[in-house]
């Protein structure tokens, strides 16, 4: 016959101690998957920065290379200061007034009307 053992006191610290151990170790584990995610959005925030930074960095490009011609210059001086050549003048562009307005016929339209119908 088979003799149950008493279980010790010092089983139970074993066991406690295996317990605190594990959580410990899960602790860890959370923390270091909570980093990687805090990593991964930085370097995804990164590259979208730098794709926008890129776009610009091409557009100011574009934009020193116009103003490194004369043409640029004075294309850039006179949209930011709002300037003309001498005897140059303004142009105003009216819109032409509501008047009657004749819509454009189709082309059996046009055929009627040259055979008078």
């Amino acid at each position: 016959m088979m003799r149950r053992k008493k279980t010790t006191m010092r089983e139970y610290l074993i066991a406690g101690g295996l317990i605190l151990l594990l959580l410990w170790l899960l602790f860890l584990f959370w923390g270091i998957f909570r980093k990687e995610e805090v990593a991964r959005r930085a370097a995804e925030d990164s590259k979208r920065q730098l794709a926008a930074l890129t776009a610009r960095e091409e557009t100011l490009r574009k934009n020193i290379a116009d103003l490194n011609t004369e043409r640029g210059q004075e294309a850039s001086i006179r949209e930011t200061y709002g300037v003309a050549r001498e005897g140059e003048e303004v142009i105003i562009v009216v819109p032409a007034e509501g008047g009657e307005v004749v819509p454009k016929g189709n082309w059996w339209d046009g055929l009627f009307s040259w055979l008078k119908f």
